[in-house]
């Protein structure tokens, strides 16, 4: 498995996403997809779902191998509120350690600092290996990498063909952090995009494939989310063939400043 670098941190480039995952169908996907060869798997506080996939870790075997993400919820930023959670997730998944840890999105009413500042608490107690952060804007990355004393390895953000994230992935990656797409198939708009689907025809692919390729030739790590056993082999199967140049460039045209599918109350002033 490919893996993209970041401050000496290696992250698989290919993950599963387990959102809306739940219970022994979730335990089962995730066993599989690492049976597969899936070595990254990314669940949250959020999502109700972590006892379930560290199940699914347990049982495959390989959990010296797999790099396991949860974040911590935005309610739950507070330093006091942020290291209970921490162990409570912890606890779920009955794991070791969480190898990564990120906010899951920004709260304006916690002091970026404090919640750095209690995740480097428990990276240096042994709870967590390694910290990153998700849906943070170019404006929240500067801070971050201003009242950081750990590295962030990660920024976890919406991105796919249809959505433009130029400016957010530069400033991801002038901090030295990696980008983690989630939702890199916009939620399956990707299948009957025409632009997509001739690309897929000539490559004997699926739309979702080439919106996949596109991302991970960028270095642009992702986890998309499947419930079926059948996709966790599609979502793999990504590394016999090559975009061209000009392919690369058809997909691109498709992005828009407007493609946000993921927006909420938590979400912070877009860039």
């Amino acid at each position: 498995m490919q893996s993209v670098e970041s401050h000496g941190y290696k992250l698989p480039i290919v993950g599963l996403g387990t959102w809306q995952l739940t219970g022994r169908d979730c335990a089962r996907l995730v066993e599989q997809a690492i049976r597969l060869g899936y070595r990254h798997i990314d669940t949250a506080q959020m999502y109700g779902n972590e006892a379930a996939v560290g199940d699914g870790v347990r049982a495959s075997g390989k959990r010296a191998e797999v790099v396991v993400t949860t974040k911590v919820q935005p309610e739950r930023l507070a330093p006091h509120d942020l290291e209970r959670s921490v162990k409570e997730s912890l606890h779920k998944l009955r794991l070791d350690v969480i190898d990564l840890l990120l906010i899951h999105w920004p709260n304006p009413r916690v002091p970026l600092s404090e919640t750095l500042g209690a995740m480097a608490k428990v990276k240096q107690e042994g709870y967590v290996r390694q910290l990153g952060v998700s849906n943070f804007t170019v404006a929240l990355l500067e801070e971050a990498g201003k009242v950081s004393s750990e590295p962030l390895v990660c920024n976890q953000i919406e991105c796919h063909p249809f959505l433009d994230q130029s400016k957010v992935i530069a400033a991801t990656r002038k901090h030295g952090m990696a980008v983690v797409a989630y939702s890199p198939i916009a939620r399956g708009g990707a299948a009957g995009d025409a632009v997509l689907e001739k690309i897929a025809k000539a490559h004997g692919k699926s739309a979702a494939q080439i919106s996949l390729r596109y991302l991970v030739q960028q270095d642009i790590v992702v986890i998309p989310r499947t419930s079926k056993i059948e996709r966790l082999e599609e979502n793999l199967a990504l590394f016999d063939f090559a975009l061209s140049e000009a392919e690369m460039a058809e997909v691109r045209a498709l992005s828009q400043r407007q493609g946000r599918i993921v927006d909420w109350s938590w979400s912070p002033k877009w860039d």
